[in-house]
């Protein structure tokens, strides 16, 4: 159990944690009220959960089925009804859906295939070879799911190419830029935001 805003968060054991990364995304979200919001990898739910009280209503999607029954959990225990929680790959579960916010704390951790431990959790950082594997996958749908003038926000480390994901952004017709950022330890942590111009 951890506790955020005097609110109290399940968490699971095969789920990934809330940790600096999370923190550093909730204390820069930009939420607007009549906003109807997906978020991808909720994990404990925490990011939807608060975003679900300035938003109009919240979409989380999990590849990982005990994320999706903590987040369900902490949207029941924290009286957050207007989320839907669903189970799927990226934007498997919202095929042909439009949002104005998309958020996704992505999995940037550059991993070896030796270094792969093979449970559900992985999914959460697991980045492939570069860092970018989801990234890129993610980057590729995401246009099509954003409504007119839609809006991203997205976690990286400097060790998957900030530069890369901005210019790909920026290609794809959003002004994008790093709206805050973290050192920890060998990476720094950023949050990019862009908005489709």
């Amino acid at each position: 159990m951890i506790k955020y805003n005097e609110m109290e968060f399940q968490t699971h054991l095969e789920v990934y944690e809330p940790a600096e990364d999370t923190f550093l995304f909730l204390d820069n979200l930009n939420i607007k009220e009549n906003d109807y919001v997906l978020e991808i990898g909720p994990g404990t739910g925490i990011i939807s959960i608060i975003a679900s009280k300035t938003a109009e209503n919240v979409v989380a999607v999990d590849i990982n089925p005990h994320a999706v029954e903590c987040t369900r959990k902490n949207a029941e225990h924290n009286k957050a009804f207007n989320i839907g929680v669903r189970e799927g790959d990226l934007f498997d579960p919202v095929k042909g859906e439009k949002f104005d916010l998309i958020l996704f704390n992505t999995p940037y951790l550059p991993t070896g295939e030796d270094e792969k431990v093979d449970d559900q959790l992985e999914a959460a950082w697991d980045g492939g070879e570069e860092g970018r594997e989801t990234i890129d996958r993610f980057l590729d749908e995401l246009y099509d799911h954003l409504k007119p003038h839609g809006r991203v926000q997205m976690v990286q480390s400097s060790l998957s190419d900030i530069p890369k994901t901005l210019k790909r952004l920026e290609e794809m017709g959003f002004e994008a830029a790093v709206t805050a950022s973290e050192h920890y330890f060998f990476e720094e942590v950023v949050v990019i935001t862009g908005t489709i111009s």
